[in-house]
């Protein structure tokens, strides 16, 4: 049987229309994207967020290595490999600077060098979700993106390419790891594709409309627990450990579509 979270998450949503409200320079300063650069010298900010990644593996850790839009403050989230179907993973409270997550990942090269080192795997920007089937868990990562449009200055981005990771090292797995239905689960779920009509944006709430956002500027977090957050139950394990949603990115599943127009007053 396939499990009932699983079912969930790859069925199609259904239809719900939105209503096409255009952006008026009138609207609250408090959405446009003039908060980022305020970001940039105190990444503790609440409207601090995490666009680019890295990760890297030793033979008992996963590393990701999360960074600002302008790659000048750092995050690392630490995932450990030595469980054949347990999640435990942690996130690092320190920001830091470029200099100092090389020298990190410096030490982590060395510690780690008498069972293989450490090994850059994949950049990414951003994970779509943490999923397990019968036995190990999967990284789902975002490793290609294409901006689409823009709203009151806040990117908004489609997926390119995507990447499923599988987090346990060989090592450590069982047979469950490769028996058929397991191999059938990954099958169904890479069947989804996620490069059609999904899109996201790391610092604008597109789950919410227009004039949910006027009204709710200043909020610190993405709104994952709203009807319109394809990727809710996926993402969970991740946000409830870290307890922030730094790491992740909340995908809308639908139709977006932005056209440019241009006005002219007639003078008299």
């Amino acid at each position: 049987r396939t499990p009932s979270a699983f079912r969930y998450n790859i069925r199609s949503a259904p239809f719900f229309p939105f209503p096409i409200v255009p952006f008026h320079p009138l609207f609250p300063c408090a959405l446009r994207s003039g908060s980022m650069a305020a970001e940039a010298d105190d990444p503790t900010a609440a409207s601090a967020t995490l666009e680019k990644f890295r990760l890297y593996e030793t033979r008992a850790r996963f590393y990701v290595i999360g960074s600002s839009r302008e790659k000048r403050w750092f995050r690392v989230l630490k995932i450990d490999r030595s469980e054949p179907s347990e999640l435990h993973l942690s996130e690092d409270p320190v920001w830091y600077s470029q200099q100092e997550v090389k020298s990190l990942l410096q030490r982590i090269a060395e510690g780690n060098r008498s069972t293989g080192g450490l090994t850059f795997v994949t950049k990414a920007y951003g994970i779509a979700g943490c999923i397990k089937f019968l036995e190990s868990y999967y990284l789902i990562l975002v490793t290609k993106r294409r901006q689409i449009g823009c709203i009151c200055g806040h990117a908004i981005y489609c997926i390119d390419e995507s990447q499923m990771i599988t987090i346990p090292h060989s090592s450590v797995q069982t047979d469950v790891a490769t028996s058929k239905n397991e191999l059938r689960y990954k099958k169904l779920l890479a069947s989804v594709d996620l490069t059609k009509d999904f899109f996201y944006s790391y610092t604008y709430p597109i789950m919410q409309s227009l004039q949910q956002n006027v009204t709710s500027a200043g909020m610190k977090e993405t709104p994952y627990e709203n009807l319109f957050v394809w990727n809710t139950f996926l993402t969970e394990p991740i946000r409830s450990r870290c307890h922030n949603a730094l790491w992740s990115v909340a995908l809308v599943h639908g139709h977006f579509k932005q056209r440019s127009s241009c006005q002219y007053l007639a003078g008299s």
